[in-house]
């Protein structure tokens, strides 16, 4: 089940991966928060399938028995809600805020999931709050969660999310570094619907001609994905432009 449900969230079939989840997300909790997690990840993908994700998050909410599991389903409330303010969708900036808040109290020190709550804590302070020393913070203790927990996703986002700061400071060795290390976990992993993110980020921080070559291997892999992630359009050659 877990194989099946990674082979297609890495390559963007989110609700195929939540089909495979369903028929335990009303009973399990664990589940329930992982199919809510897919759906919540489409919408940031794509910026769209918001009510299937508010419907899965309630889901999640309803069957929550402990703390854990509360603030799990509390942090994933807090990334729906941060991803439709920060795609224009709606303003939901403060209930991003006092979701991710509701998580903090209620998730243990040492839960697995407070790795991923710092780490949208660092996205709101960044994106939402333009705070970058806190977001700075909020990524390097998402780091060390992840690490911990051998979550090697989110440590390819927690890299590229610390190189943006270190490009935005004129950092660009340290930037260089981070964004080479994302790209490098995405390919272990074969995350594919990541792939261009992190091609496209490492290629801000490269001269051409190497920025170009990046650049246009992102745009391959962006139209190969049907236009997914939609936000990254703006930051690629069109076509007639490709390698």
């Amino acid at each position: 089940m877990d194989a099946a449900v990674w082979r297609l969230r890495s390559r963007g079939c989110w609700d195929d991966a939540a089909v495979l989840l369903e028929p335990y997300a009303e009973t399990d909790p664990d589940a329930s928060v992982r199919r809510a997690a897919l759906l919540v990840e489409r919408c940031m993908f794509t910026a769209e399938g918001w009510a299937a994700a508010e419907d899965a998050l309630r889901v999640a909410e309803a069957v929550a028995h402990h703390d854990d599991e509360r603030g799990a389903a509390a942090c994933e409330r807090g990334h729906l809600a941060y991803a439709s303010t920060v795609l224009g969708v709606r303003d939901r900036a403060d209930e991003a805020r006092a979701a991710l808040g509701r998580a903090a109290a209620l998730l243990a020190p040492a839960a697995r999931a407070r790795a991923s709550l710092d780490f949208r804590r660092g996205l709101v302070a960044e994106h939402l709050s333009d705070n970058p020393q806190a977001a700075r913070a909020a990524y390097r203790r998402a780091h060390a969660g992840a690490t911990a927990h051998g979550n090697t996703l989110l440590c390819s986002f927690t890299w590229r999310h610390l190189a943006g700061l270190a490009l935005r400071d004129g950092e660009l060795a340290e930037a260089r570094h981070g964004f080479t290390e994302s790209l490098r976990l995405r390919e272990e992993l074969g995350f594919l619907v990541g792939m261009a993110p992190a091609l496209a980020a490492l290629a801000d921080a490269q001269p051409e001609p190497e920025s170009g070559r990046l650049r246009a291997e992102a745009a391959r892999l962006f139209r190969l994905l049907d236009g997914i992630p939609t936000w990254l359009a703006d930051h690629l050659p069109p076509p007639d432009t490709d390698a």
